[in-house]
């Protein structure tokens, strides 16, 4: 793998690692270097949850490199497969994403951080969007999952002020699951990683689809989309073996053994 970009295999959790001293900026081939890894990550079988931080104990990520930005790269270039770092747009990624926020994340990296379904942060960790105050907008995520994620009132402040929120205040607003001491954040990122795997393959699957397709309805709404039988993989998950093998688990007193059909 490049050396800007690290994965490790633990069991059935991928540990992808940005390493770009000093911030772990991302420029356009980094982006696209991510977002190989999170297709590899989407097609392998054998993969069930994805953690993602980065090296060093100062930034999870820079956001987009500005010195790349400074030496002709375009604010909207082309970031490759799955958007800005790989995820920001990877719409049929239906395994669940951890972000073990080690440091700072800025901009981009705040994207990424929001791209992902849950987060775990360092007791350090720090979380910004100061592009208004540079001439643009986070538009690889930012401006449309920050609203969705906060209250509209304290989104609409970090937007255009570029404030810092400290995770005692992440945590506050829920948009942080969990938090630790920086030493331990690996360690806990991939405990939790392994706890989730232990569900049911195409249950995960399930679970994201459906929110993804139903969070901006209506409850009504909602349930008519779930029980129309258009999105694809409640279906699969519903005629699948495991929904079989789960209950059978349960009344034998036994772990279930999952097949993912």
């Amino acid at each position: 793998m490049n050396n800007a970009v690290n994965f490790e295999l633990h069991d059935e959790v991928m540990l992808i690692t940005l390493d770009r001293p000093k911030a772990n900026a991302i420029d356009a081939e980094t982006s696209h270097i991510l977002g190989e890894v999170f297709i590899r990550f989407r097609d392998d079988e054998n993969l069930r949850v994805a953690v993602i931080t980065g090296s060093g104990d100062r930034f999870f990520c820079g956001g987009w490199d500005l010195k790349a930005a400074s030496e002709g790269e375009a604010v909207d270039a082309d970031f490759g497969p799955g958007g800005f770092a790989g995820l920001t747009e990877l719409w049929d990624l239906d395994k669940p994403v951890i972000a073990a926020v080690n440091g700072l994340a800025v901009g981009g990296g705040f994207e990424l951080a929001l791209a992902a379904d849950l987060i775990i942060a360092s007791n350090n960790a720090e979380f910004f969007v100061p592009e208004a105050t540079l001439g643009i907008i986070p538009d690889s995520g930012g401006v449309l999952r920050l609203p969705r994620r906060l209250p509209k009132a304290v989104a609409m402040d970090m937007l255009m002020t570029g404030r810092r929120m400290t995770v005692d205040e992440a945590k506050h607003f829920g948009l942080v699951n969990r938090s630790c001491d920086q030493e331990h954040l690996i360690s806990e990122a991939l405990d939790w990683a392994h706890q989730i795997a232990k569900s049911a393959p195409l249950s995960l699957a399930a679970i994201k689809s459906v929110v993804r397709k139903t969070e901006a309805m209506d409850l009504e709404s909602a349930y008519e989309c779930m029980r129309s039988g258009e999105i694809k993989p409640y279906l699969r998950m519903l005629q699948s073996e495991d929904a079989k093998e789960g209950t059978l688990a349960f009344s034998e007193k036994r772990p279930p053994k999952w097949k993912g059909k």
